[in-house]
């Protein structure tokens, strides 16, 4: 097979024509966006809330509620990504970090991976954005997100994946002590 002709390039991500062959022996060719990977994280505060923010997406024409994310550069580690984009974004520095998925956005046009991070051990800071950022940071109860999710106040997939993932399997992690916590 030949390699991929790139059918649009910029600075995040690039669109790209693969022909690949099905176990059936025909040949087709599909269009598939190239992500570098990215990163979102839970920022959990000692007291149990949780630091959401409010991001307006210019795909959707929405302000939308979300955990903070941010995309790699090329070749970056993770970790270090998501101390960067929290910071950036609530203003907030994690003394832990922690892994606890990696997960496909939208496997059927993208490749993008992303990891996500619970943040514990917070302590406030400035914001960083970047420039034609305008995000607002804000404080959740756990009742107060799932009932954002449950009437559709938080629709960002990430965000969705986030919150139940650690609801259904996060919380072992606080209680294990021998969990490894990155830093």
């Amino acid at each position: 097979m030949d390699d991929p002709e790139i059918l649009l390039e910029n600075r995040r991500f690039k669109v790209v024509r693969k022909v690949r062959v099905d176990p059936d022996g025909i040949e087709r060719a599909g269009q598939i966006i190239c992500h570098p990977g990215a990163v979102a994280i839970l920022p959990l505060l000692d007291d149990g809330r949780i630091c959401l923010i409010r991001n307006h997406r210019y795909a959707v024409d929405e302000q939308l509620v979300e955990i903070p994310a941010g995309t790699l550069e090329p070749g970056e580690d993770p970790l270090p990504a998501a101390h960067r984009e929290l910071a950036e974004e609530t203003g907030y520095r994690a003394r832990f970090m922690e892994r606890l998925a990696t997960f496909y956005t939208s496997p059927g046009i993208l490749d993008e991976r992303m990891t996500l991070f619970l943040a514990t051990g917070l302590t406030p800071g400035p914001m960083k954005l970047e420039p034609g950022e305008h995000l607002v940071a804000f404080l959740a109860g756990w009742d107060e997100a799932i009932q954002m999710m449950r009437d559709g106040r938080i629709r960002d997939a990430k965000t969705l994946a986030g919150l139940l993932y650690y609801r259904a399997f996060g919380r072992d992690h606080l209680m294990n002590p021998t969990s490894p916590k990155l830093v």
